[in-house]
């Protein structure tokens, strides 16, 4: 058996993943890595040998640092959602180092191991929705790769991504929460918004400063040696 039926404390039938679903979440995060780095490869062509381990090695840490980032919470609704600690940036990185391939599948990693720590499942499709898709959107900053202010345009579209993935799981699966008076989708468009736009906008911000942009050119040289 891959996942209990629990009910919550709030009297939700949730779906919650036994040992056996762990370990199996586990071998799809690897691999999910392992075709990233393969991505990875194919962007840095006549290079991919070398860099293998620094591709790998980058993109399971920005998972581990994502991770560690979204329990670093400086505001928590109480029906769920919250401004993290740039933990959305972290997961764009990916993509802006090594490309779009390899930033989905690092996203989608990424959403893999929220679903091994922290999962709240309802429905099959909303896991599909709310762990893979809204993550993996993350991963939509290696359209810039290459951009100038690349960067800050990948990140803002990762998150974008994710905003859209956010705003259709609340209207689809949890429009019982809406607030009085509000119809699920405007409840939901609003409510996503709050969190994922107030720690978009504290990041962009910190991305403009020229300490921070200056870090982050070296990180990247870094990652992506010449």
């Amino acid at each position: 058996m891959l996942y209990n039926v629990v009910v919550n404390d709030w009297g939700e039938t949730t779906y919650v993943p036994t040992t056996l679903g762990k370990g199996v979440l586990i071998a799809v995060l690897l691999l999910l890595l392992a075709a990233a780095v393969a991505f990875a490869g194919k962007k840095t062509s006549g290079k991919s040998r070398k860099l293998t381990a620094i591709q790998l090695s980058y993109c399971a840490m920005a998972i581990a640092l994502g991770t560690v980032l979204s329990n670093i919470k400086l505001f928590s609704f109480p029906t769920g959602g919250s401004v993290t600690l740039l933990s959305m940036l972290v997961i764009c990185l990916p993509g802006y180092w090594f490309g779009l391939g390899a930033g989905l599948l690092t996203g989608i990693a990424y959403g893999v191991l929220q679903l091994i720590i922290d999962p709240y499942v309802l429905y099959p499709a909303q896991l599909i929705v709310d762990y893979f898709l809204a993550f993996g959107a993350l991963g939509l900053s290696g359209l810039f790769t290459n951009s100038r202010h690349g960067l800050i345009k990948g990140y803002i579209t990762g998150v974008l991504g994710r905003y859209v993935f956010a705003v259709l799981s609340g209207w689809l699966f949890f429009g019982a929460y809406a607030w009085e008076g509000w119809s699920p989708l405007p409840y939901s468009l609003a409510y996503n918004a709050t969190y994922i736009f107030t720690e978009a906008a504290v990041t962009v911000l910190l991305l403009l400063l020229p300490p921070v942009k200056k870090a982050m050119t070296r990180v990247r040289r870094l990652a992506v040696p010449d």
